[in-house]
Protein backbone atom coordinates (compact mmCIF):
# COMPACT_ATOMS: atom_id res chain seq x y z
CA UNK A 1 0.00 0.00 0.00
CA UNK A 2 2.81 2.43 1.02
CA UNK A 3 4.57 1.65 -2.47
CA UNK A 4 1.02 2.50 -4.35
CA UNK A 5 0.89 6.60 -2.57
CA UNK A 6 4.55 6.96 -3.47
CA UNK A 7 3.67 5.98 -6.66
CA UNK A 8 0.43 8.04 -7.12
CA UNK A 9 2.75 10.95 -5.58
CA UNK A 10 5.41 10.78 -7.79
CA UNK A 11 2.84 10.61 -10.47
CA UNK A 12 1.24 14.20 -9.48
CA UNK A 13 4.60 15.87 -9.00
CA UNK A 14 5.78 14.59 -12.37
CA UNK A 15 2.68 15.76 -14.34
CA UNK A 16 2.94 19.13 -12.14
CA UNK A 17 6.34 19.65 -13.25
CA UNK A 18 5.55 18.59 -17.23
CA UNK A 19 2.99 21.58 -17.03
CA UNK A 20 4.96 24.07 -15.19
CA UNK A 21 7.80 23.19 -17.54
CA UNK A 22 5.46 23.71 -21.01
CA UNK A 23 4.73 27.06 -19.25
CA UNK A 24 8.66 28.31 -18.65
CA UNK A 25 10.20 29.83 -21.74
CA UNK A 26 6.53 31.15 -22.87
CA UNK A 27 5.79 34.81 -23.27
CA UNK A 28 2.67 35.87 -21.00
CA UNK A 29 1.20 39.64 -21.02
CA UNK A 30 1.93 42.11 -18.78
CA UNK A 31 -1.21 42.73 -16.99
CA UNK A 32 -0.44 47.00 -16.09
CA UNK A 33 1.59 48.74 -18.39
CA UNK A 34 1.50 51.77 -16.62
CA UNK A 35 3.39 50.39 -13.92
CA UNK A 36 6.28 52.43 -12.83
CA UNK A 37 8.80 49.40 -13.25
CA UNK A 38 7.88 48.80 -16.84
CA UNK A 39 7.80 52.59 -17.44
CA UNK A 40 11.37 52.19 -16.02
CA UNK A 41 12.37 49.65 -18.68
CA UNK A 42 10.75 51.08 -21.48
CA UNK A 43 12.80 54.20 -20.67
CA UNK A 44 15.62 51.98 -20.25
CA UNK A 45 15.21 50.78 -23.93
CA UNK A 46 15.09 54.43 -25.52
CA UNK A 47 18.14 55.73 -23.77
CA UNK A 48 20.08 52.74 -24.76
CA UNK A 49 18.78 52.37 -28.14
CA UNK A 50 19.73 56.43 -28.03
CA UNK A 51 23.00 55.90 -26.99
CA UNK A 52 23.52 53.08 -29.61
CA UNK A 53 22.21 54.83 -32.57
CA UNK A 54 22.39 58.33 -31.88
CA UNK A 55 19.05 59.06 -31.90
CA UNK A 56 16.45 60.94 -30.06
CA UNK A 57 13.68 59.40 -28.99
CA UNK A 58 11.49 60.35 -26.02
CA UNK A 59 8.75 58.16 -24.31
CA UNK A 60 4.90 58.82 -25.39
CA UNK A 61 3.53 55.66 -23.63
CA UNK A 62 3.84 51.65 -24.01
CA UNK A 63 1.10 50.54 -25.79
CA UNK A 64 1.82 46.82 -24.64
CA UNK A 65 4.06 44.47 -23.35
CA UNK A 66 4.83 40.59 -22.84
CA UNK A 67 7.20 38.98 -20.07
CA UNK A 68 9.07 35.63 -20.66
CA UNK A 69 10.95 33.64 -17.65
CA UNK A 70 14.25 32.52 -18.60
CA UNK A 71 17.61 33.43 -16.09
CA UNK A 72 15.61 37.10 -15.62
CA UNK A 73 13.19 38.51 -17.34
CA UNK A 74 12.65 39.37 -20.65
CA UNK A 75 10.30 42.18 -21.65
CA UNK A 76 9.06 42.65 -24.84
CA UNK A 77 7.21 45.81 -25.22
CA UNK A 78 5.52 47.95 -27.87
CA UNK A 79 6.24 51.24 -27.51
CA UNK A 80 5.07 54.77 -29.14
CA UNK A 81 8.05 57.54 -29.22
CA UNK A 82 8.74 60.64 -30.42
CA UNK A 83 11.36 61.61 -32.63
CA UNK A 84 11.15 65.69 -32.99
CA UNK A 85 7.78 65.78 -34.09
CA UNK A 86 7.27 62.41 -35.51
CA UNK A 87 5.56 59.53 -33.56
CA UNK A 88 6.57 55.96 -34.57
CA UNK A 89 5.70 52.59 -32.79
CA UNK A 90 8.88 50.46 -31.70
CA UNK A 91 9.30 46.97 -30.27
CA UNK A 92 12.00 46.88 -27.51
CA UNK A 93 13.10 43.66 -25.74
CA UNK A 94 15.21 43.92 -22.71
CA UNK A 95 16.42 41.46 -20.37
CA UNK A 96 16.55 42.03 -16.83
CA UNK A 97 17.49 39.98 -14.40
CA UNK A 98 17.24 42.35 -10.77
CA UNK A 99 19.37 40.64 -8.19
CA UNK A 100 22.39 41.69 -9.99
CA UNK A 101 20.88 44.95 -10.99
CA UNK A 102 21.46 44.30 -14.52
CA UNK A 103 19.78 45.36 -17.79
CA UNK A 104 20.73 44.74 -21.16
CA UNK A 105 18.72 46.15 -24.36
CA UNK A 106 18.73 42.60 -27.19
CA UNK A 107 16.25 44.00 -29.35
CA UNK A 108 14.98 47.35 -30.84
CA UNK A 109 13.13 47.65 -34.07
CA UNK A 110 10.64 49.90 -35.82
CA UNK A 111 6.61 48.78 -36.12
CA UNK A 112 5.13 49.37 -39.65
Amino acid sequence: MRHHCLLLVSLVLVSYAARSESALGGWSPIKDVNDSHVAEIANYALSEYDKRSGAKLTLVKVVKGETQVVSGTNYRLVLKAKDGSATASYEAIVWEKPWLHFMNLTSFKPLH
